[in-house]
């Protein structure tokens, strides 16, 4: 592929599928875990679906790292300094290193505050805490995979992780019994046998990126020397991962902010919460691929100076991702209490998860928006102004519409979900508003040349 010339359509085919059948594998993966914690108990799922705010820090680390080598070495590519991009696939490793030693320390210090605040009980703190001491302990593992993977799809290669998410998987299916109820000589762990096989299925991964990585074209360039840590090179990666960072750890606020006030509603609440909000991964996995794709073809594009195709590509990327969630929401809103009652016979979970998901349905032809422009930011290097979009869509405006709606109003379960679902439809309208405007000043375009496809 060349990220340059070639067809966008094409492109964004060829980049988007890759990463959605890969995001598609890592969502089952979720479900999997989900699944066996069902089997374990009711409890158990509610332990994890609020582990998943503080796991989350991870998450947005991660993405922060992966995004920020993925736009750097992207530009660089463009730039046609094959010399300088190899050099940041070592010092993106280097970086991740460090990052994962702060994450680490944050989440083995702070969880049981955090669980605390969610409503925890003590017994459901140390239930959550089996799993998440051990997922945050093998923290270094996922940030060197995401970082490889970073440096990867920069070159327009999402396969290869792709094939890392699927051979998980499988393993975790595997895996995930054997560790929760132990067999022979291997001890039963409870729901912490769902982290350790978490952990062995992404250090079998990681080893696989560093081949793969070892056999890309920047490989030429990128030799031992270029390990020992550049104040520069690092210094640029912090600035431009930190607001993708901090974006996505608002989105993870913004889950905590959710599962706040769902936590009014007991704990069965928050298990149908969790569930169905495994389900709705599975339905945004397309949007999540355009994502890596516009990022990946938008970041080398922007080096190359090839702003009309920027453009091209947002516009595009818009359509495609709007439209089939569109599709998706019709199946999912019919489909909800089908989908729910795969991960609990609990009537009341069902129903609150069911609930969820028939709103979830309306709200996804705008999360597009969220998702592509946030890409265009990173591609541009102006990751900052994905930070106040996040501050504004996850943090600010939903906690006070909330707070509101429940304490005030004294709304129901239902009614914070049509206060989301209110919340996003206006911000995205606002997005679609303002980027028109953006793109002109980054791109220097006209806005006549600005909506030509």
């Amino acid at each position: 592929m060349n990220l340059t010339k070639d067809s966008i359509w094409s492109l964004l085919r060829k980049v988007t599928i890759p990463a959605s059948v890969g995001s598609l594998f890592q969502t089952f993966y979720n479900l999997v875990d989900t699944w066996f914690a069902g089997r374990i108990s009711a409890e158990a799922i509610g332990a994890i679906a609020k582990s998943f705010p503080i796991y989350f820090v991870i998450i947005a680390v991660g993405v922060g790292i992966g995004a920020a080598t993925n736009a750097s070495i992207g530009n660089l590519i463009g730039e046609k300094k094959i010399n300088k991009a190899s050099t940041f696939i070592a010092q993106s490793v280097i970086f991740a290193v460090v990052m994962s030693i702060i994450v680490t320390l944050f989440g083995l210090n702070t969880s049981n505050f955090l669980l605390g605040v969610m409503g925890s009980d003590a017994t459901s703190i140390a239930l959550t805490r089996e799993y998440l001491d051990i997922i945050f302990y093998g923290t270094f593992i996922v940030m060197i995979q995401i970082s490889l993977n970073g440096a990867l799809n920069a070159q327009g290669d999402t396969k290869s992780y792709r094939n890392v998410l699927i051979f998980s998987f499988f393993l975790n299916i595997f895996l995930n019994p054997l560790f929760i109820w132990g067999y022979s000589i291997i001890p039963a762990f409870g729901i912490g046998g769902l982290a350790i096989a978490t952990v062995i299925a992404q250090s079998i991964g990681t080893l696989y990126l560093i081949y793969k990585v070892n056999s890309c074209k920047l490989k030429k360039y990128l030799y031992i020397k270029c390990f020992i840590p550049k104040p520069d090179m690092l210094r640029e990666l912090l600035f431009q991962a930190l607001p993708i960072m901090f974006s996505m750890l608002f989105i993870g606020v913004g889950i905590f902010n959710i599962l706040y006030f769902i936590g009014q509603f007991g704990d069965l609440a928050t298990a149908g919460y969790g569930a169905g909000l495994r389900v709705e991964q599975v339905f945004l996995l397309p949007v999540i691929g355009l994502n890596t794709a516009v990022l990946s073809i938008g970041g080398q594009n922007f080096g190359a100076k090839q702003f009309a195709r920027i453009k091209e590509l947002y516009f595009k990327a818009l359509l495609f991702g709007s439209s089939f969630m569109v599709a998706a929401g019709i199946i999912l809103f019919f489909g909800a209490e089908f989908f729910v009652s795969q991960f609990t016979n609990n009537s009341e979970a069902i129903m609150s998860g069911a609930i969820y998901l028939k709103v979830a349905a309306l709200i996804g032809p705008i999360y597009p928006i969220f998702f592509i422009t946030t890409a265009v930011f990173q591609a541009l290097k102006k990751p900052i102004y994905s930070l106040y979009l996040s501050i504004l869509r996850l943090t600010a405006i939903p906690f006070l519409s909330l707070w509101y709606v429940i304490n005030i109003r004294e709304g129901g379960y239902q009614d914070i979900f049509y206060t989301i679902m209110t919340t996003n439809w206006l911000m995205g309208a606002a997005v679609l508003i303002y980027m028109p405007f953006f793109l002109r000043k980054k791109l220097k375009m006209s806005f006549k040349k600005l909506f030509v496809f």
